[in-house]
């Protein structure tokens, strides 16, 4: 018999910490999946690995702006999304010139901190260059 469901504890150690972040940067990244599409199945199949329940997604891009997109610098050319979650968010950054992606996720319910940065580096087929979970006090 399973524990009562009011005593689980959904998280990191509820009695000190909030959470974990997840923080993960990755080069040389294939840019197929740097758009608005590629990102949607990037957050619906990420949510579905680390058991998140999706809720609003929010993105900012040039979609509707080409002539802005052509002109900005390449540390600027890219898409930022947020898909917040039941539990807080995942937040991405790309930069399409520099194949760089930028990935954030933050969630007080537990999650596999490996599964989440494999999948990612496969999903975008790039290289990690940097990897930290922090546990948010």
């Amino acid at each position: 018999m399973g524990t009562p469901k009011e005593n689980r504890v959904i998280g990191v150690n509820k009695m000190n910490n909030y959470g974990k972040e997840l923080i993960l940067d990755l080069h040389e990244c294939s840019t197929e999946n740097f758009n608005r599409l590629g990102l949607i199945r990037f957050f619906n199949s990420l949510c579905k690995l680390i058991d998140m329940e999706a809720a609003d997604l929010h993105f900012w891009d040039y979609e509707d702006e080409p002539e802005l997109y052509k002109k900005a610098p390449a540390h600027l050319k890219g898409t930022s999304a947020v898909q917040f979650i039941m539990t807080s968010n995942i937040t991405v950054h790309t930069l399409d010139d520099l194949k760089r992606i930028y990935i954030n996720i933050f969630s007080c319910k537990e999650f596999i901190v490996w599964q989440a940065s494999k999948f990612a580096q496969d999903y975008f087929k790039g290289t990690i260059v940097n990897e930290k979970a922090v546990i948010r006090k």
